[in-house]
């Protein structure tokens, strides 16, 4: 078996919350284009009808995005928003991911057989919660990957000047523009990526059809990514459009989803559905797979520390 055998030793808390947050920053770093090039297909268009949007269409396709992305802004463009990402995915999978379990053990008393609400509410809390945190570092992010540079200056010089800039032009609620859309998303998508998971993996194990180790980590992994994008899709188009308005456009998020069904249709809610399913599908298997060998990485650290010479 490749990677680290499964222990007796149950993770702590904190293991999970540290292990959580450093596999979802090293899965942004390897899907990070794909996020991108899924924000700049769902902002497509938004200022048009659908028949104007799609003549005018400056993003066709996933690989499309990606190379004229490339062409025109250079490769550089494909990471603009990294260090905000990076960012977010330290405070806010840290917390709906690393803490999940404590969540559901808490609404389930300590006992091992959770029912599937409680596996609900477990992923609806720790998103909530997660967003509440983590959602200033997302609107920057989504800021630097909606701004397209050629032709003109960049949008914010720095992270950090993106923070002052939002805060001071827009006043402190700026920073948590978009929260209500975003806690209906990640309550969405913690419940389909991480039930969905449990449960796959929980399946898969009870069958005997799968031992706990790579194999059975990636399809379930993989099966949760593909769940997730159907589900949470349309939530995300509407997040991303309203995180990224100027001031004024959209009076909320409710506005900002009427809107692109007047003036879009309903197809629109699904803009940039390949990129984010390749992106989620990519990015679960990396962050699961990465998450459960860290885990017993850090179980085995710390027990080799604890054991006599």
């Amino acid at each position: 078996m490749v990677g680290f055998k499964a222990t007796d030793v149950p993770p702590t808390a904190t293991v999970k919350f540290l292990g959580a947050g450093t596999a979802a920053c090293i899965a942004d770093l390897i899907t990070f284009p794909l996020d991108t090039a899924k924000v700049r297909l769902q902002i497509q268009g938004e200022r048009q009808g659908p028949v104007q949007a799609a003549a005018s269409a400056q993003y066709r396709g996933v690989l499309g995005t990606i190379l004229t992305m490339v062409r025109t802004e250079g490769p550089r463009s494909l990471y603009k928003g990294l260090v905000a990402g990076l960012q977010r995915q330290m405070s806010f999978a840290s917390i709906r991911i690393g803490l999940y379990d404590s969540v559901k053990q808490f609404y389930t008393k300590g006992s091992e057989h959770a029912g599937i609400g409680s596996h609900l509410l477990a992923g609806s809390t720790t998103g909530a919660l997660a967003v509440a945190v983590a959602q200033p570092t997302d609107v920057v992010k989504v800021r630097f990957q909606a701004h397209a540079q050629a032709g003109g200056g960049r949008r914010y010089q720095s992270t950090i000047e993106a923070y002052k800039t939002i805060a001071r032009e827009e006043g402190f609620r700026g920073l948590w523009k978009g929260t209500s859309p975003n806690v209906a998303r990640n309550a969405v998508v913690n419940c389909a990526e991480l039930v969905t998971y449990d449960l796959i993996k929980d399946t898969l194990l009870k069958a005997n059809l799968m031992t706990d180790d790579l194999p059975c980590h990636f399809t379930s992994a993989f099966a949760a990514g593909f769940c997730t994008t159907i589900i949470a899709s349309p939530v995300d188009v509407v997040k991303t459009r309203y995180m990224n308005s100027a001031l004024g456009q959209y009076r909320s998020a409710g506005h900002c989803a009427l809107t692109m069904l007047q003036k879009e249709g309903p197809q629109a809610f699904y803009k940039g559905f390949m990129p984010s399913f390749l992106r989620l599908g990519s990015w679960n298997v990396v962050m699961f797979v990465t998450y459960e060998q860290l885990k017993r990485a850090l179980v085995a650290a710390c027990a080799s520390q604890d054991a006599p010479f």
